[in-house]
């Protein structure tokens, strides 16, 4: 159905039941978890309605959320109402229907809680963008450094052992990379020393239990994870800790942030919240995910990738360059599809300022002020109205050439891949670091191994990635 005929429709509700209050917001936390799984929950629903716009519980659930009670979408077409600040606020709204206690940031709202209409936002954002802005000369320079050394040790490892854990060897050489790339300051040269990744994961997992799961038993899981908060008194020492390296080692953002009106102390918590919860927890779901798509792509694709990024950096006199890489448009298209398959946040959420309408492919749905609105992206990015009968798959090029037109779908940063991030929407502040970094790793790969093997699994928060082969390059600007 063309656009002007959707819109000529009468709005209706959007179909879906919410169920028994209490018991079936229960059934469908189970379902979500355990007996269905997260994709599979929401497919089945839009399958049994018939519309990719429906009402339906999300997890937690009772007793941990306010209300767990959305109006979901879950096309490409619907779900950027989510982006629209001026149709929705924002507000306490990062993790869901649940907030976490603000005793895991210093007792302080941090910028992803908060709505653009609020002072401190537009504030804190800014501090990020001056942030990258006056570091974007250390970023290439750090991650060859970092990661240069974790392949080395992923080649040690596959001598030794047959095999190389990709992720944790990630954990560790993304929390010194982030840090240092932002800061010049190595975390493991601090009172941290090596500790920082894992008092990281800690105070990571306590805000994020209740949308995962570690695989134990139902029994055992449901009242330990899904049930109530964690009390933040047990990652208090670790926060702390994290808190005493970015006072010290981010002075010179400090002092911009008070440039910019805002206190020292909630400048740090939001530094830090920013670099470990959205930056080094991005990092460890994106870079596996990444990793592991263009493992499974195999030997053929490889080899055009790496024609392309050694082409590259010969043409620039043998460095890695930010010129070079633009002249990577498979390499930017790999990681575009990769983040359309493995967006490292699938959920995003929005409440309803006034009475609106919502339009999916087919029809108008009506909402009401003050609804919860919740998409599942990886529903609303592997569209097959949008991305055709290759939806779910991985197509190395698709944005290459008149395929970048498809860009507008890509939704991984909250926005459009089109569009830029600002001090007024929700999009991500490091939206085109990331994907520069994840060109990066592409181009590590392929300056140093002709092609790789890896065994790709799941891990807690995504991918995992296992190599069990690399094939290294022998001359040009990529031998090492």
């Amino acid at each position: 159905m063309n656009q002007s005929a959707v819109g000529s429709l009468v709005p209706r509700q959007a179909p879906g039941s919410y169920g028994l209050p209490f018991v079936s917001a229960i059934r469908d936390r189970l379902d979500f978890y355990y007996f269905q799984g997260e994709a599979k929950y929401f497919e089945s629903r839009v399958e049994k309605h018939g519309s990719t716009v429906l009402r339906i519980n999300v997890p937690p659930g009772p007793f941990m959320a306010r209300d767990p009670r959305v109006v979901a979408v879950l096309d490409a077409k619907s779900f950027p109402v989510l982006f629209d600040v001026d149709k929705v606020e924002k507000k306490n709204l990062f993790t869901g229907t649940y907030m976490p206690s603000t005793s895991l940031t210093g007792g302080f709202r941090v910028c992803s809680y908060l709505d653009p209409s609020e002072p401190t936002h537009a504030k804190v954002k800014q501090l990020l963008f001056s942030l990258l802005a006056s570091r974007k000369d250390a970023v290439i320079p750090a991650f060859r450094s970092h990661f240069s050394s974790l392949l080395a040790t992923v080649e040690s490892q596959l001598v030794l052992a047959g095999k190389s854990n990709f992720n944790t060897l990630n954990d560790f050489t993304s929390f010194e990379f982030i840090a240092d790339a932002y800061f010049g300051v190595l975390p493991s040269a601090s009172d941290l020393g090596t500790t920082g990744p894992t008092k990281a994961a800690k105070w990571l997992i306590f805000q994020l239990h209740p949308l995962v799961t570690f695989g134990l038993p139902l029994i055992l899981e449901e009242p330990l994870l899904h049930t109530v908060l964690l009390p933040p008194i047990f990652v208090s020492g670790d926060y702390k800790a994290l808190y005493k390296y970015f006072y010290a080692a981010a002075t010179k953002a400090l002092d911009m942030a008070e440039s910019l009106g805002l206190n020292r102390d909630e400048a740090c918590h939001n530094l830090l919240f920013a670099t470990v919860f959205n930056s080094y927890g991005g990092l460890k779901v994106m870079l596996p995910g990444i990793l592991g798509r263009i493992a499974e792509a195999g030997e053929k694709f490889h080899q055009r990738l790496a024609a392309e990024v050694r082409t590259a950096v010969a043409e620039a006199g043998g460095k890695v360059t930010i010129e070079a890489l633009e002249k990577m448009e498979l390499t930017k298209s790999a990681v575009w599809e990769a983040l359309r398959l493995e967006p490292p946040v699938k959920f995003q959420y929005g409440r309803a300022k006034a009475d609106m309408n919502i339009e999916s492919h087919d029809a108008v749905f009506a909402v009401k002020k003050g609804e919860m609105l919740f998409g599942y992206q990886p529903c609303a990015t592997k569209d097959p109205r949008v991305f055709g009968s290759t939806a779910r798959e991985f197509v190395g090029d698709r944005f290459v050439g008149e395929g970048s037109k498809l860009l507008q779908y890509v939704y991984w940063s909250n926005g459009r891949e089109t569009e830029s991030p600002s001090v007024d929407n929700k999009q991500c502040p490091g939206k085109n670091l990331v994907v520069l970094v994840g060109r990066l790793l592409v181009a590590e790969m392929f300056l140093r191994y002709d092609t790789f093997t890896a065994d790709v699994g799941v891990d807690l928060l995504g991918p995992k990635v296992e190599f069990t082969g690399v094939t290294k390059v022998t001359s040009g600007p990529g031998a090492v």
